[in-house]
């Protein structure tokens, strides 16, 4: 399944090409970071809404939109989804309590 977040991947790397008339993922990219996260910040309300709500189709479907924007703030920082996969396989194993007292806060 995680093809659908490489494939996803290359098309946000594709969009950076686009003109922002054309491309949502365009616009954002230029219209800058702090629009990105903007919209992760919206999203990331939108899904917590959902979760209060209950209803496990728009749970799916926020949290569908919250992953897609926090995808194109890794690629406007040159990253990808397999950093962010390679940070989860590095903390498998590790208890979220010695994980958590690792991190350099």
């Amino acid at each position: 399944m995680s093809d659908i977040l490489q494939q996803l991947a290359e098309i946000l790397e594709q969009r950076k090409e686009e003109s922002a008339d054309k491309s949502y993922v365009a616009n954002l990219y230029a219209k800058g970071l702090d629009t990105i996260l903007k919209k992760i910040g919206e999203e990331a309300a939108e899904t917590i809404i959902a979760g209060k709500g209950g209803n496990k189709q728009q749970i799916v479907y926020e949290t569908a939109d919250l992953w897609f924007h926090c995808m194109v703030l890794l690629a406007s920082e040159g990253l990808g989804p397999d950093d962010v996969l390679h940070e989860l396989q590095r903390r498998f194993g590790l208890s979220g309590l010695e994980e958590k007292s690792r991190r350099k806060d």
